[in-house]
């Protein structure tokens, strides 16, 4: 049996969503092994942060991207909570402001880019260009299809100055969106992030699957690989998402830097 991370990593140059099971939980039986594991996961990734930022030499992109309701927050609030915010910041990408949209689509992203040490997480990203933009017809063809090679060079530029890049498409179905709408509408501590644009973009649903495939097959590298997180269920979604991550950070290996102390000196000051 392939391991979590193997089983979703996007390969080859043709990627066609509709074969990829969005209920499915390969590398996991059930929902209580989820949670064990998740736990686990949790625990490892508190440690292994605590080295990378002790290390101070690399960092940690983390991607986040899907359909509405696809549970981008979720997976902050319960699969990545766990980071130190001393060493962690989250960037939420919405529409650019008028200083933003002044420059090229990177520029805000580049400096959102985690320092040496930290971790970063994209809720939305630079990849909003080769999505919204193509979608919805901001600019012609020739435009955006050039920001596949621009994404490409700035992920490969990334990698070579120590950031390790892991991005992840957060995928559901049709049917479940429309059952986490409705559950917008009935709970009134939801209804809030309700937005009569979520209905217009869901009319763009099949608009939205062709540029995530072409996005998907285009920009999945050796450097910085995408992921097709199932997540029509929840607990599956977190554990694979914590999976991968702790797999990367276990092959970054961190390691925090030897301390320089005469130990027999200090420990006899201390007992003064």
């Amino acid at each position: 049996m392939k391991s979590i991370p193997e089983a979703l990593k996007v390969r080859g140059r043709a990627v066609r969503l509709a074969r990829w099971n969005p209920r499915a939980t390969p590398g996991c039986k059930d929902k209580d092994e989820a949670a064990e594991r998740l736990a686990q996961n949790l625990a490892r990734i508190d440690t292994l942060q605590y080295r990378l930022y002790g290390e101070s030499r690399r960092s940690l992109l983390i991607v986040l991207q899907g359909m509405d309701t696809a549970g981008k927050d979720g997976v902050i609030r319960n699969a990545l909570t766990v980071f130190n915010p001393q060493g962690c910041r989250v960037w939420s990408f919405k529409v650019p402001t008028p200083d933003e949209a002044a420059h090229d689509f990177l520029w805000r992203i580049h400096r959102a880019a985690p320092a040496r040490g930290d971790v970063a997480i994209f809720n939305r990203s630079h990849y909003e260009d080769v999505l919204v933009v193509r979608v919805h017809g901001l600019v012609p063809r020739n435009v955006w299809s050039r920001g596949y090679k621009l994404i490409n060079a700035f992920e490969s530029h990334l990698h070579e100055q120590g950031t390790r890049v892991l991005k992840f498409f957060l995928h559901i179905s049709r049917k479940e969106q429309r059952q986490r709408l409705l559950a917008r509408l009935d709970e009134p501590l939801k209804r809030w992030k309700f937005s009569d644009a979520d209905l217009t973009e869901r009319t763009r649903w099949r608009g939205y699957q062709r540029a995530y495939e072409e996005a998907l097959a285009r920009c999945s590298t050796k450097y910085a690989p995408w992921y097709v997180i199932p997540s029509d269920r929840k607990w599956y979604r977190d554990l694979a998402v914590s999976e991968i991550v702790v797999d990367a950070l276990e092959q970054m290996n961190p390691r925090l830097p030897k301390a320089k102390l005469d130990l027999k000196r200090l420990r006899a000051r201390l007992a003064r």
